[in-house]
């Protein structure tokens, strides 16, 4: 079932959560044990990220370097496969722009189709960690509205091989990312808000946020976003912070605000388990705030742990 249509269908505000795939080399077991904690909060779709390739430098005999792409937690479209398997709960594949041409994205989106997924989350992705930029494979999407257009165009039948004729549509729902304190490559909220807009008017049927801790940052977003005339529901992300050093390196990597009153409390607590009830609490009072402001859903980022998460959902659903 589609996203977009568990939210029409919903009467109250929904859960759901994101996983990351497991280290190569480790058990979907793994993905399991995080999972199994949260199924009595009955998510409606599952999220599971996707990630690609990384660049390292293996010294071989002779003393030179060679440089080896690996990937360091593959197997997104299997685990989503295996998800919807074993939980008979719909699973929602990130697919990103970022090392894959048009071609592969369709065959991508092929694979999906046919094991029975109408849900993606449509993401330019990061830059690679040894590129200062993102860069797009030759005959790839540059941008996220970029993808957002091929899979729509996919839905309509169109294939990337014009010869093909009375292709079967794909019936996608497309997921898109908004950042209630502006993607730090926008020059502005303006812009950021535009380009956003631009993906909703190719087709995109709903938004997912970034993480963020100030809920007035999130609905200034959403009302920018309905003057914007960007119509569809918006989901928040959400994120316990569990451990001390949270408050200084999620700043660092999302681009985010934290608090004063939460990086006080954080500066006051002497150890990390004091830290993470701080961090439940803070976050089971945006919860809280947010279904009182009306979200259609409460979307959770667990990155593969799930203890925080379900006291989270045990103080709010």
């Amino acid at each position: 079932m589609k996203v977009i249509d568990h939210i029409k269908q919903a009467k109250s505000t929904l859960f759901s959560f994101e996983i990351l795939p497991p280290l190569k080399g480790k058990s979907i077991c793994s993905i399991y044990e995080g999972i199994d904690p949260l199924m009595e909060f009955k998510p409606k779709f599952i999220n599971v990220t996707y990630h690609r390739e990384e660049y390292v430098y293996k010294k071989r005999d002779g003393g030179y370097l060679e440089k080896v792409s690996i990937r360091k937690r593959p197997g997104t479209v299997g685990i989503c496969a295996a998800l919807m398997n074993k939980y008979k709960t719909d699973a929602v594949p990130h697919l990103i722009c970022g090392g894959f041409t048009k071609e592969e994205t369709e065959n991508a989106l092929i694979d999906l189709q046919f094991l029975g997924i109408d849900n993606v989350l449509a993401l330019r992705g990061d830059p690679i960690k040894t590129e200062p930029a993102f860069v797009p494979e030759p005959d790839g999407n540059k941008y996220a509205v970029d993808l957002v257009k091929q899979i729509v165009e996919l839905n309509k039948g169109a294939y990337q091989d014009e010869e093909i004729r009375q292709a079967a549509p794909t019936e996608y729902c497309i997921g898109v990312a908004g950042y209630p304190e502006k993607h730090f490559e926008a020059p502005n909220m303006n812009h950021d808000l535009r380009n956003l807009k631009a993906k909703v008017d190719e087709g995109a049927d709903y938004i997912v946020t970034q993480l963020f801790y100030d809920n007035e940052k999130f609905f200034a977003f959403v009302k920018a976003c309905r003057e914007m005339g960007i119509t569809v529901p918006i989901i928040p992300g959400l994120k316990p912070i569990t451990l001390k050093k949270q408050v200084v390196t999620l700043p660092k990597f999302f681009h985010i605000d934290i608090p004063v009153a939460l990086a006080e409390a954080f500066e006051k607590a002497k150890t990390d388990e004091q830290c993470k009830e701080i961090g439940i609490e803070w976050s089971i009072q945006q919860s809280n705030e947010l279904i009182k402001f009306g979200v259609p859903c409460l979307h959770y980022y667990t990155m593969g742990k799930s203890d925080a998460v379900k006291r989270i959902a045990s103080g709010v659903f």
